[in-house]
């Protein structure tokens, strides 16, 4: 489905030139989402990064293990996000993140619905949905309990294979008719993540722009953009 697609039809192209944030949001926050390698150093370099800088959320992405190996890698990364506060979110697997207590799962389209995770997960998890480019979907999520949806790719993306390329309006006509906070992901950096977060993101979700080179600088170099350089 592209956004021309959507059952809701195209976005008019003037609403985001009369977008304005609503202050009242609190700012925009760093999502960080894992490697597909958390073995090895992995751990040391999560602390550095968290230690570097405001970060709200991590997501444990894993894939092609089975969940006996990906909750063992999972434990000191979620002891260290514990430690700081920081929510641990399991990506896919409804199961692991109840096996693990963790502090919600992100779904795709396929992987289960919000209502089922909040069934087995209770009332304090944070549940998010991929929505691609579709505010038909993103609507869906939002009345089946989500406490999040995700947007993108908004940018090319070696992490996973990019079907769905949204405009960032899309992310302005959702935080002006919604109060439930809106992720924007793929491809971000500190270099290209200014439109999405004046667009209206409430969250940026990264992974290589900080995995794939020094962690520590990425994440003080999207805290000097969302304006927690200080932190």
């Amino acid at each position: 489905m592209t956004l021309d697609d959507d059952p809701l039809g195209p976005l008019d192209p003037n609403f985001a030139a009369q977008f304005v944030r609503d202050d009242r949001r609190p700012a925009c926050q760093l999502y960080l989402i894992s490697p597909p390698d958390v073995g090895g150093d992995y751990p040391d370099r999560l602390a550095r990064a968290l230690d570097s800088g405001p970060v709200a959320a991590f997501q444990f992405r894993v894939k092609g293990v089975d969940q006996h190996q990906a909750a063992r890698l999972a434990e000191p990364l979620q002891r260290l996000c514990a430690d700081r506060d920081v929510a641990f979110i399991v990506n896919d697997s409804i199961s692991l993140a109840k096996r693990l207590g963790a502090d919600g799962v992100h779904l795709g389209q396929g992987d289960g619905d919000p209502r089922e995770a909040r069934a087995m997960l209770g009332p304090q998890a944070q549940i998010g949905v991929t929505c691609h480019d579709s505010r038909h979907l993103a609507m869906e999520a939002g009345e089946a309990g989500a406490d999040y949806v995700a947007f993108g790719a908004f940018y090319p993306t070696t992490t996973k294979a990019v079907r769905h390329v949204p405009e960032p309006v899309i992310l302005s006509w959702w935080t002006a008719l919604f109060e439930l906070p809106c992720v924007a992901i793929g491809g971000i950096t500190p270099d290209n993540a200014a439109p999405l977060v004046a667009a209206g993101a409430d969250f940026l979700a990264v992974c290589g722009a900080v995995w794939n080179g020094d962690e520590a600088a990425a994440v003080r170099a999207f805290a000097d953009l969302l304006g927690g350089g200080d932190a």
